[in-house]
C-alpha cells in the first residue's frame, strides 16, 4: 500500500487500503456528522465513478483521492469549486512531475486534465445536505499515474506510460496544497473571475471545431470561452452562440 502523508495542504488525510468510492465515503462521513475537511485516499476502489454515474476504473498505483469541504461557498457560487479543483490539480501535477512541461498539461471542459491531448485526470463534484448544519461539498480527484484504460471513447494516457514518474502519494502532498491555495484565491466564489482567467489560460480547445454531447443531443461549433459562470459559450455554424451549463466535449471529426 502506498504511505500517504498524514494530511496534505494542512488537512488531515484518512487513507484506505480500498473503499467502494472515496467520493461516497466522505459523503457518508459528512451525513454521519462530519463537519472537518478531510482527505480520503485509497490504493483501490471497487466502485470508482465518474460524471454522470460512469464507472472509473481503479487500479492500484494511481491517485483516488477526495477532499470533503463543509460550506465551501455560498449555493449560488458553488459550481465554481469544479474550475478551482482543475486549477490546483494541474498545479500539483506541474510541482510533483519532474520533467513535465506546462505546454503538455490542458485542461478540457468542464472538469479533466489531458497530457498531450489525453485524458490524464478526472474530478468529480458531488454535495450533500446535512440536517441542521452547512451543506458538505467533496471533490474527488482521479489521476492516472501508473495505469490508464484503452476502450474508452476519448483517448487516455498515464504519466508512466509517458515516460513520468509521479508516486500517488506524492502527488497527493502537491494537491493538497496547490487546493489550499487555489480556494484562498477563489474565496469563496467573490473571485470566480480571477479563477475563469486562470482556467482560461490553460484550456485545451479554444478557438477549435468541438461537438458537445448533451444528455438528448449532440451540438457543434466553435469553441469560444466560458462565461462569468462557467458554462461553455459555443458559437454555432449559423451565427448564433449557445451555453452549455454541462455536456461530453469531443473535437469535431469530419470524414
Amino acid at each position: 500500500m502506498a504511505v500517504f502523508p498524514r494530511s496534505a495542504g494542512g488537512i488531515p488525510v484518512i487513507a484506505f487500503d480500498a473503499v467502494g468510492s472515496t467520493n461516497e465515503e466522505a459523503l457518508e462521513r459528512a451525513r454521519a456528522g462530519e463537519h472537518s475537511s478531510l482527505w480520503i485516499v485509497a490504493e483501490r476502489q471497487s466502485a470508482g465513478r465518474g460524471r454522470r454515474g460512469r464507472a472509473w476504473v481503479s487500479e492500484s498505483g494511481n491517485l483516488y483521492a477526495s477532499l470533503l469541504i463543509t460550506d465551501a461557498a455560498p449555493p449560488a457560487d458553488i459550481a465554481g469549486i469544479c474550475f478551482v479543483a482543475a486549477l490546483a490539480l494541474h498545479d500539483a501535477l506541474l510541482d510533483a512531475v519532474h520533467g513535465v512541461a506546462p505546454a503538455q498539461l490542458k485542461l478540457k471542459w468542464p472538469n479533466d486534465v489531458l497530457l498531450d491531448g489525453k485524458k490524464l485526470a478526472g474530478i468529480l463534484v458531488e454535495g450533500c445536505s446535512v440536517a441542521g448544519a452547512a451543506a458538505a461539498t467533496v471533490i474527488g480527484f482521479g489521476v492516472n499515474c501508473r495505469h490508464h484504460p484503452d476502450q474508452v471513447e476519448y483517448p487516455a494516457t498515464d504519466l508512466a506510460d509517458a515516460g513520468f514518474a509521479a508516486p500517488a502519494s506524492e502527488l497527493l502532498g502537491a494537491l493538497g496544497d496547490a487546493m489550499t491555495r487555489r480556494l484562498r484565491e477563489w474565496d469563496r466564489g467573490a473571485s470566480f473571475a480571477t479563477i475563469r482567467a486562470a482556467w482560461l489560460a490553460r484550456a485545451n480547445g479554444i478557438g477549435s471545431e468541438i461537438r458537445v454531447r448533451l444528455g438528448d443531443r449532440t451540438l457543434a461549433g466553435t469553441f469560444e470561452a466560458i462565461d462569468p459562470s462557467g458554462a461553455l459559450v459555443l458559437a454555432r455554424p449559423d451565427g448564433a452562440r449557445e451555453t452549455v451549463a454541462a455536456g461530453d466535449v469531443f473535437p469535431l471529426r469530419t470524414a
